[in-house]
Parts: structure tokens; sequence; C-alpha cells
């Protein structure tokens, strides 16, 4: 069964599920609360982040559910914000051009940038996505 709204991957879920016991897949599929829980506690103890094996095509069927597709791509801009998100480049990417370059200058102002976004970037594209259409 495919879906018409293909916001995210599932290459780039278990990709970062390589790197999941730092919660880094559950952010990409927008479940911040549980990715932070991950994040603190290395994947529930490396057995959560198993589990997560078989869990991720549910969890992008449910982000394809939730998010809506449009010109900046999901997966592009996490990619970007999990590798050069202090540098802001992930905020030019979705046209956020002030906060980008105060990225840029502050390295994500302190980090702090950083952690707000992992929380909220999905909804950032998502809105970024409507406001294009």
């Amino acid at each position: 069964m495919t879906t018409t709204n293909d916001t995210h991957s599932k290459v780039v879920g278990y990709a970062l599920w390589l790197v999941g016991f730092t919660g880094a897949h559950r952010f990409y599929y927008g479940r911040p609360v549980s990715g932070t829980i991950w994040f603190f506690t290395l994947g529930l103890l490396g057995i959560g982040w198993l589990i997560d094996l078989f869990l991720i095509p549910g969890m992008d069927r449910s982000a394809d559910r939730r998010f809506q597709t449009g010109r900046s791509n999901y997966s592009v801009g996490w990619l970007l914000l999990s590798f050069l998100g202090l540098f802001g480049i992930h905020r030019f990417y979705i046209g956020k051009w002030l906060t980008g370059l105060l990225y840029l200058v502050t390295g994500g102002l302190v980090g702090i940038g950083y952690l707000y976004d992992l929380w909220t970037f999905n909804s950032q594209i998502n809105e970024a996505n409507a406001q294009r259409q």
C-alpha cells in the first residue's frame, strides 16, 4: 500500500535509527517526547532502540499522515538539522533567513535553539510548506 503524501523516508529513518539510542529517528518522525526519553536513557538501555527497528514502518506511515508535502523536503531538512544544525543551515533551507543567520553566528544560540528545533522542526517544515501553496 503506497501513500500519496510521502513526507518522510524509511531510508533516512533507518539511517537515523543507527544512532537511534540518541532518539534521532524518533525526533525525525515527529515524536519529540519519546525522542527525549531515548536521548536520556540511551534508547531505554538499548531495548527500545532494538524494538524500534520493527516500529519504523509504522512511525513512517504516521508521519506521512500528519505532515504536508511541499517544496521543503523533510528528509533533506532533517539531515541538515542533524549534521549542520548548530550553523542554522536547516533554517536557511526552509526560508528562515534571519534566524538562520542568528544560528550561524551564535552556534544555534549555543545549542538551545538546536534543541528547540529537534522538538519543532517537523511543524516548522509543515508550516513553510503550507504557506508556499
